[in-house]
């Protein structure tokens, strides 16, 4: 499963680049609005950042409007994913920058049949938020699974990017549904390492070693 990071902060993005786990990132227009900088600005310097696929959502709700935007997003830099709504609009701007060899990413997904219409218009991901099904006490997670049955029953090329995951018993639960993609907040991304058996443990080697009075260098 790649890991994406779900953030506009470049500083996180960089820190978490670095290590070598982070395969692309997602952005949306509260989190720009957190970044409190101009939109392309912050969009160009992640995808300096990063060469993996950086989703970059547009503000029009309608498909010429949707079309405008995305064509200026996408001339920002080449790993620039069009991000639109699952919305009628929203596929048919997903058909046409599809046919354009345009990367794309369905976003707002809460049901199996509005991922089944995005893998329709040939969307690149689509994303289906696990937490806010929680929130109404439905199964996010059930949903993940429905749309990975479906795309395997007909072929569908689209991948799964898990969203809205808000723990890290989910990032686990969406790889053992086999989402293509997790895109993580970043403190949910690090919290993935930590055990306190490890920390017990490391802990309790360091101190051996410490009375061996012995130095690697």
């Amino acid at each position: 499963m790649k890991f994406f990071v779900d953030t506009a902060d470049t500083g996180e993005i960089a820190e978490l680049a670095a290590t070598g786990l982070l395969d692309g990132v997602t952005t949306n227009p509260s989190l720009v609005m957190k970044a409190g900088r101009p939109m392309k600005e912050v969009i160009a310097e992640i995808c300096a950042i990063t060469p993996g696929p950086v989703s970059a959502e547009v503000a029009a709700t309608d498909y010429d409007g949707m079309i405008r935007e995305a064509r200026v997003l996408a001339a920002i830099a080449d790993n620039v994913v069009i991000k639109l709504p699952i919305t009628l609009d929203g596929l048919k701007a997903c058909k046409t920058l599809t046919g354009e060899g345009r990367k794309t990413n369905l976003t707002l997904c809460f049901s199996a049949n509005q991922a089944l219409l995005a893998a329709k218009a040939g969307a690149t991901y689509v994303s289906p938020f696990i937490g806010r099904l929680d929130d109404i006490n439905l199964d996010g997670m059930e949903l993940i699974r429905e749309i990975r049955v479906i795309y395997d029953n007909y072929g569908f090329g689209t991948e799964v990017l898990a969203a809205s995951i808000r723990t890290v018993n989910h990032v686990k639960d969406c790889a053992l549904a086999g989402a293509d993609v997790a895109t993580i907040p970043p403190a949910t991304l690090k919290a993935l390492v930590r055990h306190p058996l490890t920390d017990k443990g490391l802990e309790a080697f360091l101190t051996d070693w410490a009375k061996t009075g012995q130095s690697i260098l």
